[in-house]
């Protein structure tokens, strides 16, 4: 049986991945108040407890990628789906700090995963031109896992203790995993797909995508070119503010904004809402940006990353509002700015490395982002309880800010190998 259209079923199924993977990460900031009380942690172990999840994903970034690249998009992602999914199911037997760190740290191994398969899924499964907005859908399932997190934690808490929310996300890995064995192929062996379909898929792709085999270099050869830096120091930048909105923005809202449990579950989950129509709207803005400013498809995707960077002028002035009704508009303004810039940079990523790079590229990147978060995330654990929320935010702000300059000034790409096949097939020809 052929599927019409079977692409953007498989970009689903990624998401629905992506979904659980943030839902696990997300789920202890929700569940904080309640398990810091019941486990006597202070404030600063809590910032260790998310510190650690933070490093070990980071160390372990380049790894998943390379074992992406290596063993394949299926088999790579299952594997790593299934860890951070007993992982998961795994805290909800901490006792104290240390054994929570512990576990995290483990959920943190695995999670590492997620983005780098993502990228590559996308780019074995869309032409150059879709892939941006195939990116933005995928990414939805970073904000849905954590708008998801807010209310079942508080279900949870309703209905039992903090420990069931836990077991209740690696339930769903598990579930996940089964249904990504039976559905996911590579385009190329998809029996589901449509001839036509499959011509368009890898007809639009470039050639560093669309070749068979293609070139991999090596890691640290990679490390040594500008194209890695073009993506891994907007990546340090960034990172942070995208954490700190998944690691402290229920307890901002407690202690800073003196909102009770129930008005936390109405309102934590809005931000990250607001981030998902960042990831769309994101993708759709570089078509745009193409069409209509003249622009090739990979300075779209720059100035995509620009407007991101600018609205992140939006949470920089939280401490400027006495409501708190305000801050949640201002945060959620941030979560839109972040998702939007970040969707925009998976995809420079994807157009500036091959099929046998990209995830491992992708990875590299995110373990650069992520020991940039970690460091924040270890001073914000200290700082926030001597000057307070705001000037960090502001800091987030001028971060996003100088990102977005260094994309425009070293981000590049090859004409020649980032052209579609039938576009390179046609100049060979002349």
């Amino acid at each position: 049986m052929k599927i019409k259209g079977i692409r953007w079923w498989m970009v689903s199924l990624v998401a629905a991945g992506l979904i659980i993977n943030y839902l696990a990460r997300n789920t202890l900031s929700v569940a904080a108040p309640s398990l810091m009380k019941d486990l006597h942690i202070t404030t600063e172990q809590y910032a260790h407890v998310v510190v650690a999840w933070q490093l070990c994903y980071a160390f372990m970034q380049p790894v998943a990628g390379f074992v992406l690249d290596t063993i394949g998009t299926k088999l790579g992602f299952v594997a790593f789906a299934l860890a951070w999914s007993l992982a998961c199911a795994a805290a909800a037997w901490s006792t104290g700090w240390r054994s929570l760190a512990f576990f995290r740290g483990l959920l943190g191994v695995a999670e590492a995963a997620g983005i780098p398969a993502g990228v590559k899924a996308t780019s074995e499964w869309f032409p150059a031109k879709e892939r941006s907005v195939a990116i933005g859908w995928f990414n939805i399932g970073s904000s849905i896992g954590a708008l998801l997190a807010p209310p079942l934690v508080v279900w949870a808490l309703m209905h039992g203790e903090w420990q069931l929310a836990f077991v209740m996300v690696g339930v769903a890995g598990v579930i996940w995993c089964v249904l990504w064995m039976a559905l996911y192929q590579h385009p190329r062996k998809q029996k589901m797909l449509g001839d036509g379909e499959r011509d368009y898929i890898l007809s639009g792709q470039e050639a560093i995508h669309a070749d068979a085999g293609g070139v991999k270099r090596s890691r640290l050869a990679m490390l040594r070119t500008r194209d890695f830096w073009a993506i891994g120091i907007p990546r340090i930048l960034s990172e942070p503010a995208w954490q700190t909105f998944n690691a402290w923005i229920p307890l901002y809202m407690m202690t800073e904004r003196h909102m009770n449990l129930k008005e936390v579950a109405m309102y934590a989950w809005m931000p990250f809402l607001a981030a998902d129509i960042g990831c769309v709207l994101g993708g759709y803005l570089s078509p745009l940006f193409h069409k209509y400013a003249k622009v090739s498809l990979f300075t779209s995707r720059k100035m995509v990353f620009v407007v991101g960077a600018l609205c992140m002028i939006g949470p920089a002035c939280v401490g400027l509002v006495a409501s708190p009704y305000a801050a949640v508009a201002l945060l959620c303004v941030g979560g839109f700015a972040h998702q939007t810039l970040s969707g925009a940079l998976y995809a420079i990523t994807s157009d500036m490395f091959g099929k046998n790079e990209v995830a491992t590229a992708t990875g590299m990147g995110g373990m650069a982002g992520y020991l940039g978060a970690a460091a924040f995330t270890a001073l914000f654990g200290v700082l926030v309880t001597q000057i307070g929320y705001s000037p960090l935010f502001v800091v987030l702000a001028v971060f996003d800010i100088i990102a977005a300059g260094v994309v425009c000034l070293l981000a590049r790409r090859d004409d020649k190998t980032a052209q579609p096949q039938w576009v390179a097939a046609g100049a060979a020809a002349k």
